[in-house]
């Protein structure tokens, strides 16, 4: 079973943001269910086979508020996918920091290596107000698949089964959403 966290602050957003994954999920034929991260439990967290972890609005930064609602990802060892405000908080969890940068639409993009499916030259959906700042504490802990300027677009972890994607794969790119469920 898929875990999908929702962390959006205005209910609304749930429908840009979480919605369309949770369609991709049903449409395969996936077993899943979503919580918002404010309503996880431990029950909710051991039952996940993976955990897909969605983005939210430009504006809406609660979830950095809130990152020791997403501690467990210290612990955690099954599979997740952070997109957009999901791989900043990986990233933030892992000590990493965030700096502003705007990006909205269509972006194109390199993979220099497969990455969930996908590599090349690629079109994504870009929707975020800040990007993850590459470091060397951001180098230790994750390796980048693809970069675009200041952004880290994709990312993995280099000892866990952890992907970031800042742009939005349920939008475009949703055979990525696919990949994962299938690792």
């Amino acid at each position: 079973m898929i875990l999908v966290v929702n962390v959006c602050a205005q209910e609304l957003h749930f429908f840009e943001f979480v919605k369309p994954v949770l369609g991709i999920l049903r449409n395969a034929g996936v077993e899943h269910e979503a919580r918002h991260y404010t309503d996880l439990t431990k029950k909710d967290l051991s039952s996940a086979d993976k955990i897909i972890i969605c983005g939210t609005s430009l504006k809406d930064f609660r979830y950095s508020e809130c990152l020791e609602k997403f501690s467990f990802l210290n612990s955690f060892e099954k599979p997740v996918l952070g997109i957009c405000a999901g791989a900043q908080i990986i990233a933030l969890v892992n000590g990493c920091s965030l700096e502003k940068n705007q990006e909205i639409g269509l972006q194109k993009i390199l993979f220099a290596k497969k990455f969930l499916g996908i590599s090349g030259s690629t079109e994504v959906y870009a929707l975020h107000n800040a990007c993850i700042v590459k470091n060397n504490l951001f180098s230790e802990s994750f390796e980048a698949f693809s970069e675009s300027g200041k952004c880290i677009q994709a990312f993995r972890h280099r000892k866990k089964p952890f992907f970031g994607v800042l742009f939005h794969p349920e939008v475009r790119n949703k055979n990525m959403v696919l990949e994962f469920a299938n690792l």
